[in-house]
This record gives structure tokens, C-alpha cells and sequence, in this order.
């Protein structure tokens, strides 16, 4: 069975003033032509279709067309999970609409007998699909054996729903048959390329959500995993394992990554192959230093969005219309240059709320709004109260 892994597409993912919608398209439009190239039998994406729970209208239908295109009139099933940025309600609303288009939705964590397993004919044989939607660190599942495994760890808790689905494949599988497993969660080990900022939330990463590679079953052909946007295998994993890894480079820590798709054979009592197909579509990412003399004369930075570091003798008042002004596609510019003791003293003394304007403006080159402002200022509120 020839198996086609896709993930972390997250349509509607902006990057500073720039939507980015006919991007995720044409990366949509790639994996489609590639699936169709590679004549794949089936196509597992491990989370994160949507940048936001309630996606913008248009988002929704970029996504939910790609899945249909992907799907081929139902001639090739598609299997998505919710990831961490996705609503579960919203999947398990859709999915039996699309289910009759041969697209299968699963927003939450399910029984194994009861939608957390699913057994999909393909033109290529049966396939046995353990669906492990994102799990957060609260949630309770009601299908483990007993009721204090929930006090132990993240990683027992990860390994445990993994376990109950591999048991459950094993009970179907007949000779022939392919297993699978595709899910939204990391690995501890895994390379996040810590850093500049990355598309990847800071919230639901470290190791308060990190599960070990015992999560991986042994038993199984393929484990599609979503959620780390740098493609890799999957550290410790026993059996072919990766992260396919996101479908553009969606900040500037993933600038310069390959981004790619996933394809897999499996054959009866062989290890499965595994390679990648590069996706490469999308305006390049590029953060670049230098003079501003030597950033004006590059010829390279034209048509890609762009992080400058601009160095300078002192405060440069313009600055960031000045490279707005020379580069269509800016979207982060500020000055470097040596601070005086006296002046760093002083902006650590001056109110977070003075400090954070003047960031905004340097690195969006315009001030922030009134209602910006009241929000950024309620929050420090806040925090502070929490702290007290």
C-alpha cells in the first residue's frame, strides 16, 4: 500500500501584514498533484489543517476543498486529525458531511471501538488507522482501564491511548493488511530548532508535553506524526516514524527548511520505505543583516518576506519606513547598535507598556492602537495579580 503523509498545513496562517492564502494554496495544490504523480492509495494528515479553532471563512474553504481534491471523488481516502490548533467540535461537526467525499474527520480522542480505530478499504487492500487526536494536558479520556492512570505523566498517559489503539489493530488485522497510526503529539528528543520565533505554539511544546518514543507501537507499518514543523524521523521510533512537518515555512525560525511530503510503501512482513517529495512552494523567509547601504544592494531579497537587523550608529528615526518604502515584502526591520549602560538602565526602569509600544512600532513600522495598548496593559494586570 502506497501511503501519502501530510501535515501541519495550517491554512489561514498570516505572517506579520501578509495573508498568505494563495501560498497555502499552491502548497495544497502540490501535495494534490504529488499524491496523484505517486499514485497513492490512501493519505494520512496528522493535524493542524487550520492556523485557528474558528478559521476564517476562506481558510475553511481552501482547507476543506484540499482534503476533497486529495481525496479524488472518494476514490482515495483521506484521514485527518485535530491537531492542537484545531477545534474538535468543528471537526467532528464536518465529518459526516465529508465522510460521504471519502475525507474522515476525527476531532477528539476516541474509543478504539468506537471511532478511534478506523478500518478504510483502499484499492490497495484494508488499512487499520489509529486516530490520536491532540491530547491536552487536562483532558480526561474515558477509555482507559483504570481511572489513576490519569495522575500519572503526560508520556504515560500518550503511551497508554497508543497502546489501546495498536491492541486494537492487532485484533482486526488479517494478512495482508496494512497498520497505521496517525497522531498529534512529540516526542521527547525531537528537533524544534529553538530560536527565532516558529510557527510551532510555545504553549503545547517542552516537556510538560513531550511523550517518549515507548509511545510509538513496534507492531505497526507507519506512524504519521504531526505537530513539529521541521521534517524528521521520529527520535527512538522502532518502526518507520516521522514528522512529516509543515507545509510551508510559516516564521523565520523555519526559514531555508525543505518543506516536503511523506510517502510510504508497505509490504507484508518487510519494513515499510519511507521518502520524502519536496513541497517547495510559497514566498521564501529570509532574515538578513548587515548596513542598510549593504541590504539595499542585495539582489536577493526582493521577492521574499523579510526580517532585517539593520546596523547603525545610534536610533534611526524613519527607519522602518525607509525599508518599507524599498522592500514590498517587509515584515520585521529594527536597528542594531550598542546601547549605552545608562540607556538600557533606563528602558528597564520605564513602564512595560512604553516598552512594548516601541517594540510594535520598530518591528511593524507603525504604533499600535488605543484597544492594543488597553489589552496589553489588563494582561500585565493580570499576570501581575496572579503573581501577588
Amino acid at each position: 500500500m502506497r501511503v501519502l503523509h501530510t501535515s501541519d498545513w495550517h491554512v489561514g496562517k498570516r505572517i506579520g501584514r501578509f495573508d498568505r492564502m494563495e501560498e497555502h494554496q499552491e502548497a495544497i495544490d502540490r501535495v494534490v498533484t504529488v499524491a496523484d504523480d505517486e499514485q497513492a492509495d490512501i493519505v494520512l494528515h496528522s493535524g493542524d489543517l487550520f492556523d485557528r479553532s474558528i478559521p476564517p471563512v476562506e481558510a475553511l474553504r481552501v482547507g476543506i476543498s484540499g482534503l476533497m481534491a486529495l481525496a479524488s471523488g472518494g476514490d482515495r481516502p483521506v484521514v485527518v486529525v485535530a491537531g492542537n490548533h484545531d477545534s474538535p467540535g468543528l471537526f467532528d461537526a464536518l465529518a459526516p458531511l465529508l465522510v460521504r467525499f471519502g475525507v474522515h474527520l476525527v476531532g477528539s480522542i476516541r474509543r478504539p471501538d468506537d471511532g478511534g480505530v478506523l478500518t478504510i478499504e483502499t484499492e490497495a487492500g484494508t488499512a487499520h488507522i489509529g486516530c490520536f487526536p491532540f491530547l491536552r494536558a487536562a483532558q480526561v479520556v474515558d477509555f482507559m482501564e483504570r481511572a489513576d492512570s490519569w495522575y500519572g505523566t503526560y508520556a504515560d498517559r500518550v503511551r497508554g491511548i497508543c497502546g489501546r489503539y495498536a491492541d486494537e489493530i492487532g485484533t482486526r488485522l488479517a494478512k495482508g493488511d496494512t497498520g497505521l497510526l496517525v497522531g498529534h503529539f512529540m516526542v521527547g528528543g525531537v528537533n524544534v530548532h529553538r530560536g527565532l520565533q516558529r510557527g510551532e505554539r510555545e504553549l503545547h511544546l517542552g516537556e510538560a508535553y513531550a511523550a517518549d518514543a515507548m509511545a510509538v507501537p513496534t507492531m505497526l507499518d507507519y506512524v504519521a506524526l504531526g505537530h513539529i514543523h521541521a521534517p524528521q524521523p521520529v527520535p527512538g521510533a522502532q518502526v518507520p516514524a516521522e514528522y512529516a512537518g509543515s507545509l510551508l515555512p510559516l516564521d523565520f525560525g523555519e526559514a531555508g527548511e525543505v518543506k516536503r511530503v511523506v510517502v510510504v510503501d508497505t509490504a507484508p512482513d518487510a519494513p515499510a520505505t519511507v521518502r520524502s517529495v519536496d513541497v517547495g512552494a510559497g514566498r521564501p523567509l529570509i532574515r538578513a543583516e548587515g548596513t542598510w547601504d549593504q541590504l539595499d544592494a542585495r539582489d536577493d531579497l526582493d521577492d521574499a518576506y523579510l526580517d532585517l537587523v539593520v546596523d547603525t550608529d545610534g536610533p534611526r528615526q524613519g527607519l522602518a519606513d525607509l525599508a518599507r518604502d524599498r522592500f514590498e515584502h517587509l515584515v520585521k526591520v529594527q536597528a542594531r547598535y550598542e546601547r549605552p549602560e545608562a540607556e538600557a538602565r533606563a528602558t528597564s526602569d520605564r513602564p512595560l507598556v512604553e516598552v512594548y509600544a516601541e517594540y510594535f512600532e520598530t518591528t511593524h513600522g507603525s504604533a499600535p492602537d488605543e484597544q492594543l495598548l488597553a489589552a496589553f496593559s489588563a494582561f500585565e494586570e493580570e499576570a501581575s495579580d496572579a503573581a501577588d
